[in-house]
């Protein structure tokens, strides 16, 4: 929040990223809305998401909740628009809110955020339109291809948050080994693996020298060995400690400090 995030923005923008990834829960949307503001890249050019948080869910709130992002973005449209999280009982509702703010151009496109098979089978009963992505748990612990191969099959794209493990894949000696062979960083080489699995990726660090490293990926590959040998990584650790559904409908307010899921 705060300088900090207006800082690691402006320094991801010039560094050369383009995506830009908040969400009301995460009460910085004013903060990247500035940096955005100040870049000097042309608005078309960035491709910015933000979220619907479950206090904000329902066809109503959604709307309202939509209209206070974009003014603290300071931006009429946005790229992309989220629910968080599926909410039971509310989460037709607010896909129905994003479905008229896609028809009335004030969204480019609409998903869904940490929705498992079952939550995206019960939305497709009354959806009009198919959710354009999925933003899910996913890395090198926890891969969930089973979740890739369902949403592949409706042509939704999986985007991975906490794409790092929380930091865990630093410690894990194969992908150290990995990494020291290829003369690439940890970090490089878990994003080569998300990127060549055909997932969007959204690294997140306010440190410069980071922001850049993450973003030199694209001069070397993994071959079929190095990535099945990450694959075999998979624990179906979820960080986050519990399933989506734990969180559901009794959290609805904001914790005192970021999440795990935030990082």
């Amino acid at each position: 929040q705060g300088e900090a995030a207006y800082n690691a923005t402006l320094a991801a923008i010039e560094a050369g990223y383009r995506s830009i990834d908040t969400g009301s829960f995460y009460q910085n949307e004013e903060d990247l809305g500035r940096a955005i503001a100040d870049c000097g890249v042309p608005r078309d050019d960035i491709f910015v998401t933000t979220k619907i948080w479950n206090s904000e869910q329902g066809f109503d709130e959604a709307l309202h909740s939509f209209d206070v992002s974009a003014r603290k973005l300071g931006l009429d449209v946005v790229d992309l628009l989220l629910v968080h999280w599926p909410v039971k009982g509310k989460s037709a509702s607010t896909w129905r809110a994003l479905e008229k703010l896609y028809r009335d151009g004030r969204v480019r496109a609409i998903g869904v955020s940490n929705f498992e098979i079952s939550h995206l089978r019960e939305l497709a009963e009354t959806a009009r339109v198919t959710p354009m992505v999925n933003q899910v748990e996913l890395h090198p612990l926890k891969s969930t291809k089973d979740l890739i191969a369902y949403c592949d099959g409706k042509g939704i794209r999986v985007e991975a948050w906490s794409p790092m493990a929380q930091n865990k894949v630093f410690d894990n000696a194969e992908l150290v080994a990995i990494a020291k062979t290829l003369g690439r960083s940890v970090s490089q080489v878990v994003l080569r693996w998300h990127l060549q699995n055909g997932v969007v990726v959204i690294p997140k660090s306010s440190n410069p020298a980071r922001i850049k490293e993450n973003i030199d990926v694209f001069d070397f590959s993994l071959d079929v060995a190095t990535m099945q040998r990450i694959d075999a990584l998979n624990e179906d650790l979820r960080l986050l400690g519990f399933e989506p559904d734990g969180l559901l409908p009794e959290l609805h307010e904001p914790p005192a400090k970021p999440w795990p899921y935030s990082l």
